[in-house]
């Protein structure tokens, strides 16, 4: 298939599953096995940072005015019942860093299940179930607005996001919703938290990702993307790709706050059940 071709099919299918609770990584790498690809090349794993770079991009783009207010109000908060730990931006920090210190110490364990279909196909499919029954059981919140949010929740989240990195396919943004319903969050609550989570989350993760793949490391048998040429034919895929995901993640994230407004999950736990099925299946078979 032609790389331009290649480029906006991968850039659609990150900006699409990005920040669905339906595993970016997973929807990746079955592709990748489908069309017989090797994602793990120097190019292509660079090219997999760079979308993943403009999908990140497309939510400080849709929730700016947000941003805007909560660093103008911060520490107090717009109603003034806030404090240093328990306003939007604090607590957004703290989920964060609960999620990165283990999160780095078990970085070796994660590589690892990065590679393997079956580990992502068992946890799409179990996510999926997951998701079903929290959103059918947890349907009365206390807590309606991310500015209403406590500590004690956020620390919930930010632990619980620990899964989506050390299991591939289970989803950073169903782990986050998720558990922000358990502990009280109404789910469009859990969802622009899970957002705003994202985002020093997926900065970090792909920034050190990205540094790893073009900076010479101890250890490594090449010296990562420096003998590359660079050529306008690559130059050109990274842009496709990197605008594509850009554009398309920006929609959905529109789109799934509008969504969840007034429907629930159900249907991508539904999706999520089949696809970890279907995959599974796929392995055993031997098809992929």
């Amino acid at each position: 298939m032609n790389d331009y071709l290649i480029s906006v099919l991968l850039g659609v299918v990150e900006g699409l599953t990005e920040f669905l609770p339906i595993s970016s990584t997973a929807h990746l790498r079955v592709v990748e096995a489908l069309l017989h690809l090797d994602l793990r090349d120097s190019f292509w794993k660079m090219y997999t940072i760079v979308i993943q770079l403009g999908a990140i991009l497309a939510l400080p783009v849709y929730f700016r005015g947000a941003i805007a207010q909560f660093l103008s109000t911060f520490p107090r908060g717009a109603r003034g019942d806030r404090t240093v730990f328990t306003h939007p931006l604090s607590l957004t920090l703290i989920a964060f860093v609960i999620t990165a210190i283990p999160t780095w110490l078990l970085k070796k364990q994660i590589g690892q299940n990065l590679e393997s279909l079956t580990v992502m196909g068992w946890s799409i499919l179990l996510g999926g179930v997951i998701m079903w029954i929290v959103d059918a059981v947890f349907s009365r919140p206390r807590t309606a607005k991310m500015e209403e949010m406590s500590l004690i929740q956020a620390a919930w989240i930010g632990a619980a996001q620990i899964l989506s990195a050390v299991f591939p396919g289970t989803s950073r943004s169903m782990c986050t919703i998720a558990a922000g319903q358990t502990v009280g969050l109404s789910r469009a609550a859990a969802l622009e938290f899970s957002f705003f989570l994202s985002m020093p989350t997926m900065a970090v993760a792909t920034g050190y990702d990205l540094l790893k793949t073009i900076l010479p490391h101890r250890g490594a048998t090449d010296a990562g993307l420096a003998p590359l040429a660079m050529d306008a034919h690559r130059w050109i895929v990274l842009g496709i790709g990197f605008a594509v995901s850009f554009v398309v993640a920006l929609g959905v994230v529109a789109w799934f706050m509008r969504w969840v407004r007034a429907r629930g999950f159900v249907p991508f736990a539904v999706y999520r059940i089949v696809l970890g099925i279907g995959l599974l299946a796929a392995i055993a078979l031997g098809w992929i």
